[in-house]
């Protein structure tokens, strides 16, 4: 047999084992969350005798996931428009404008995609401007946290965009922002929604800043409520599954709809740096 289609055979092999490692956890908790309380106790995989559906409008109810929901939309939706959006742009003028000074700015911002984030002085930050313990600091703190990455997706996609666009727009009259929302954001959409997808996930599934400066219960994303409700319920993992699954779920949605997106948005501006 040649040699290519054996790579290729022990190349599916391996992706088809990886996926099955990855969807267990997922298929463990979907089957928990419908089985009774003594037949989750053990977190087998066998299927339940019978499916219990108010398992999840006990946990609705109890863990009080209707807030919950709300909050972490309204911290992943606002994070994702404000990140993208600014993050689009700062990629474009520095993309635009080769200068020292703003190749310097471009390295020193996306260092903050590897440099650890200090804590102490965060809290410190956001003690001093009063966004600690609120929504409008969660949203900032996560929005800020994903322009670094957010500025290196799109600066090499920018480059894919022809320069006679601008000159053309300006002879036509077109300012700075209306040359950029106008013309230029149009053309980046295939980037700016793999940015928003991913920004999305993260700030969905994100614990730790709400953790640290969230003290309202009131505030809690559904990571925090999960946490919480886990506290209260750690002797029924038929309600804990329930309350993952319910978690997990618009996640798993937002990135089957939009994987296309994500590999084609990751690719196409790889080739200029």
């Amino acid at each position: 047999m040649p040699t290519k289609p054996l790579k290729a055979l022990g190349f599916n092999l391996a992706a088809l084992l990886l996926s099955v490692v990855a969807f267990i956890p997922v298929y463990i908790v979907i089957v928990n969350s419908l089985k009774t309380k003594a037949e989750a106790s053990v977190m087998g995989i066998g299927l339940p005798t019978t499916l219990h559906f108010e398992n999840f409008a006990t946990v609705i109810e109890k863990g009080k996931l209707g807030q919950s929901f709300f909050n972490s939309m309204l911290y992943s939706v606002g994070s994702t428009a404000i990140g993208t959006i600014l993050a689009a742009m700062a990629a474009f003028v520095l993309s635009r404008n080769r200068t020292r000074l703003n190749r310097f700015l471009y390295f020193f911002i996306i260092m903050g995609i590897a440099l650890p984030t200090n804590y102490v002085t965060l809290t410190q930050v956001m003690q001093i401007t009063q966004l600690i313990n609120t929504q409008l600091g969660i949203i900032i703190l996560h929005a800020s946290g994903q322009i670094p990455f957010g500025i290196f997706l799109i600066y090499g996609f920018v480059q894919t965009v022809p320069r006679e666009l601008d000159e053309a727009a300006i002879v036509d009259g077109c300012g700075p922002w209306r040359l950029f929302f106008v013309v230029i954001m149009p053309l980046l959409m295939p980037v700016m929604i793999t940015l928003s997808v991913l920004s999305f996930l993260g700030a969905w599934s994100d614990f730790i800043a709400p953790l640290y400066f969230l003290n309202n219960s009131d505030y809690w994303p559904m990571t925090l409520a999960v946490y919480n409700f886990f506290g209260q319920f750690q002797s029924d993992w038929s309600l804990v599954s329930a309350d993952i699954l319910l978690t997990i779920l618009p996640v798993l949605i937002v990135y089957l709809l939009a994987q296309r997106f994500i590999l084609s948005g990751l690719t196409s501006g790889a080739v200029k740096g």
